[in-house]
């Protein structure tokens, strides 16, 4: 059993995280800026700013952070610099970090540049530029002692389309992974069923990974 924190722990990907947790009979701290209406039994809301929130790393074993560059954390820049405060409290505390970037961040094909790369609508640039920014960080300068290991989901991931458990999925590298049908997607269930199979095996330190059904 393992203690697991999570930031970003009331939002969709949080949400989904802590329940698997738990329900795996692991404990659960989630930091946001409130409790949710309905909370989970047997995770523990602490609650302030995303600049304090490296203050729940320590006397954890893993951190999975799930923030996204929106609202308050537009701004380009910010989230980056949030991650490389919990990477800093990580790396010193001894905590494996699970980070949840975005699709963009993956290859359409080996040696092809990444999704971020490319061109991108304009209503979805920044976040991508920002997610992939963060991925270049952890894999080029992150402190030489953290593990962590950098997850994207498939392109059809969100609250948007919610699915279902199944408990399956498939696990790639950092080539995006497609159906028969040319389709990415996984359920916010399921993503979190692969992160926590991926903090209990622990099969890819330093490395990005990709899920997608």
């Amino acid at each position: 059993m393992s203690t697991i924190a999570i930031i970003g722990g009331t939002g969709y990907t949080g949400t989904n995280i802590a329940r698997e947790a738990v329900a795996r009979g692991h404990d659960a701290v989630s930091w946001s800026r409130s409790v949710p209406e309905k909370p989970l039994d047997g995770v523990r809301y602490e609650t302030g700013d995303a600049a304090d929130a490296a203050a729940i790393l320590p006397g954890a074993d893993v951190a999975v952070l799930t923030l996204s560059p929106r609202g308050e954390l537009a701004e380009r820049g910010r989230q980056l610099g949030l991650y490389r405060e919990y990477a800093a409290t990580a790396a010193e505390a001894g905590v494996r970090l699970i980070v949840i970037g975005g699709f963009s961040s993956l290859r359409p094909a080996p040696g092809e540049p990444r999704f971020a790369e490319g061109e991108i609508p304009e209503q979805f640039r920044d976040e991508a530029l920002e997610g992939d920014s963060i991925r270049a960080w952890f894999a080029g300068s992150a402190p030489e002692g953290l593990d962590w290991t950098f997850v994207s989901p498939a392109s059809g991931y969100g609250a948007w389309a919610a699915g279902e458990r199944t408990g399956r999925y498939r696990l790639g590298g950092e080539v995006a992974l497609f159906d028969a049908d040319g389709g990415s997607e996984i359920s916010g269930p399921d993503l979190a069923v692969a992160v926590l199979d991926e903090i209990e095996a622990h099969a890819h330190p330093r490395e990005h990974i990709g899920i997608a059904y």
